[in-house]
């Protein structure tokens, strides 16, 4: 084979990323032109207002040549201090640091666009950026996060959030809801569902034959035997105790102040925590800005970010593309 050839074949298999660049006034376009100064082992295309990027590259001192392409065709491999753009552009003047609700339809835009280009086969995962939900809202799109956006994007489908950092793996039976709405929500379908994905995924994306699953309790102690509440008893014990008969390796339900000590966490491959607030102050105390969000059970690969939009440094130069270059190098690995 000539070496011409032999480029044309490494090119065709090289994983192709699809970015969505975030809010506008948040520092997701910060973070885009960052990571295009450096060499990536794939195809990058990044979904966003190609004047706003401009913008900020501009603003960050920072080399940037766009090059715009249809939403129909695949990134090409991507070239340090360029970017390949989905236009998705604003109809109204973005200040970095100052979110409007009209950047809202345009956001959301992005995203489904990063997620049809998965579903076409022209992107192997979607790397999201950050965006501000009570933007989203406040313009009238009912948005309760990525996560629940993307997966009725997909179908309608059961969406598990994963936050990981290296062996450091923790999913969400509930997500973003009032805490008065949890344990309401903890029931024996919905806990089913959650472990079904997530071991399923564990398996399927991580490559791990035979996951050990540690699972949260809802109340402190796990319910100090139902003295402190009742839900370990009634929902949570039930259901594991039946996935483990179909062969799931499943500990639990452990209170949650004790679950995460070192010792407890050897040999596990992910912890199970019943609502938001549970598990992910852990993980990000650990590791913040260079965790990974994951969103579980969906036909496409999609990661994320774990932090938010950081209007208050948009523009700036001092936000920290730790997270995005982790979600990127993940979504490569599992792709």
């Amino acid at each position: 084979m000539s070496r011409s050839a032999s480029a044309t074949a490494a090119e065709t298999h090289l994983p192709r990323l699809v970015l969505t660049a975030g809010d506008p006034a948040g520092i997701g376009p910060d973070l885009c032109v960052t990571i295009a100064q450096a060499e990536w082992p794939a195809a990058i295309a990044v979904a966003g207002d190609p004047a706003v990027l401009a913008t900020r590259a501009q603003m960050l001192g920072l080399p940037l040549d766009i090059r715009t392409i249809d939403a129909k065709n695949a990134p090409e491999r991507h070239r340090p201090g360029t970017l390949q753009v989905y236009p998705c552009p604003v109809s109204q003047p973005v200040t970095a640091g100052k979110p409007s609700p009209a950047h809202a339809r345009p956001v959301l835009r992005s995203i489904d666009l990063a997620v049809s280009a998965c579903l076409h086969d022209r992107a192997d995962a979607m790397v999201t950026a950050p965006v501000a939900k009570s933007v989203i809202a406040d313009a009238g799109f009912p948005f309760r996060g990525h996560t629940e956006y993307i997966a009725l994007a997909c179908g309608g489908v059961t969406p598990v959030m994963l936050l990981c950092s290296g062996p450091l793996r923790v999913a969400l039976v509930t997500t973003h809801m009032p805490l008065a709405d949890v344990p309401g929500a903890i029931t024996a379908e919905r806990l089913d569902q959650t472990l079904a994905v997530l071991h399923g995924d564990l398996v399927r994306r991580f490559r791990i034959a035979e996951p050990h699953i540690l699972v949260c309790g809802l109340n402190p102690h796990a319910g100090e035997s139902g003295h402190l509440g009742r839900e370990e008893i009634l929902v949570i014990e039930p259901v594991l105790d039946r996935l483990r008969q179909s062969g799931m390796r499943l500990t639990g339900p452990l209170p949650a102040d004790t679950l995460f000590l070192p010792e407890r966490l050897n040999g596990a491959d992910a912890v199970l925590a019943m609502y938001h607030d549970q598990g992910l102050p852990v993980l990000k105390h650990a590791a913040f800005g260079n965790a990974v969000n994951v969103t579980l059970g969906l036909p496409i690969l999609r990661t994320s970010v774990d932090h938010g939009t950081a209007f208050d440094i948009a523009g700036s130069g001092t936000a920290n593309a730790g997270s995005l270059v982790a979600a990127m190098k993940l979504a490569l690995e599992l792709a």
